[in-house]
């Protein structure tokens, strides 16, 4: 009888648990239009929380030092959308350039699969120049609607800044809230916690933002040395689409790839970008990323590459943007309290545990 009482509240407790997680996942899909602006507005104001403090140090009152924020925000973000927008708009000037080998690609491929599977998918049908111009066209027409494909709405892209500038009007009195729900903890200890906790997302974002730096100058040397048409905005588009881990890189280098397999008359092109994308993605995780990111987060990457992907199939490119800081704040909060410290134990880095461990055992070893 008593093994059955200790086994029913653990196997409630993981019913618990598992419900939980259901009613937060089902909360995210249906809640995304407002709770996607929502944290974009929490990580712009997290990103440029240094800049308010800044200012305020200069006598200049927090309302006037968050709308200055926010306009620099604006700014920055508004500048990257317009040069993205603005350059592929362009690119459907090229496709009368390339139609004809389009429709060569097409048919050859059309033959192989009749000859090889006895099916003909009809590419050569679909692979319309004025058809793609017509997509390319419509879904890049203006900033706003590029942008509203990674927030939702225009409804969202409007509540972005909306949301950034109450928290950073607000950010004292969201301290003092936190503080009060762990009552039970040295105030100045948590306080120190939520700190150290916008300090490691700042560095992260910084730190990937220098990563980003480096590796668009490193694009374009490459794209401008192999005459590739567009050079400076594949190189940026492949440094920004960085910032999503593992699969970010991979889309970057596709469409330059595309492209000067389209425009160029040789193979000796996009295999030179392959082999260029390999040398510098080996740069940027052994070199690049350990010393400037370095572990300012320091997940299991197992979890961070989970996290990636239930981000992209529940909110899009918003979500793969999100998750590593939303992981990293999951793991700092969890950090606050005995209870949910396995959590963070699991979010957390293997090495460091494992050194940790170590470091405990040695210990144990060296008294006599």
């Amino acid at each position: 009888m008593k093994s059955e009482k200790l086994i029913l509240p653990a196997y409630l407790k993981a019913l618990a648990v598992m419900l939980l997680i259901i009613v937060l996942i089902f909360t995210l899909i249906v809640a995304k239009g407002i709770l996607i602006p929502l944290f974009l507005g929490g990580f712009f104001s997290i990103l440029f929380t240094p800049i308010s403090n800044w200012l305020e140090k200069g006598k200049i009152p927090r309302v006037l030092s968050t709308i200055l924020s926010l306009l620099a925000m604006i700014l920055i973000v508004g500048g990257i959308l317009s040069f993205i927008v603005t350059n592929f708009v362009g690119f459907t000037n090229d496709f009368d350039d390339v139609s004809g080998k389009i429709s060569t690609y097409a048919e050859q491929f059309d033959q192989w699969s009749q000859s090889s599977f006895q099916y003909d998918p009809e590419v050569r049908k679909k692979t319309n120049t004025e058809y793609i111009k017509g997509i390319l066209t419509e879904n890049s027409g203006s900033i706003s609607s590029f942008a509203m494909k990674t927030v939702g709405s225009l409804s969202g892209l409007i509540l972005i800044p909306v949301f950034m500038f109450f928290f950073l009007l607000y950010r004292d009195h969201l301290t003092h809230m936190v503080v009060m729900i762990y009552h039970d903890y040295d105030s100045e200890m948590v306080k120190k916690r939520i700190g150290n906790l916008r300090r490691v997302i700042q560095s992260y974002i910084i730190g990937v933002g220098k990563v980003m730096v480096i590796l668009a100058i490193l694009n374009i040397t490459v794209y401008f040395v192999l005459g590739i048409k567009h050079a400076i905005f594949f190189g940026v588009v492949g440094a920004l689409l960085s910032i999503i881990p593992y699969v970010g890189p991979f889309f970057g280098v596709l469409l330059p790839l595309i492209y000067s397999l389209l425009t160029k008359d040789s193979l000796f092109y996009p295999i030179a970008i392959l082999g260029a994308y390999q040398l510098i993605q080996m740069l940027e995780g052994n070199v690049l990323t350990p010393k400037i990111v370095g572990g300012n987060v320091n997940l299991n990457a197992f979890l961070t590459l989970f996290g990636l992907l239930i981000g992209g199939t529940i909110w899009g490119v918003a979500g793969m943007i999100l998750a590593i800081p939303f992981l990293a704040i999951l793991k700092e909060l969890f950090e606050l309290s005995e209870s949910t410290k396995p959590y963070a134990h699991l979010l957390g880095e293997e090495n460091d545990e494992s050194s940790d461990e170590e470091k405990n055992h040695e210990s144990k070893n060296s008294t006599p």
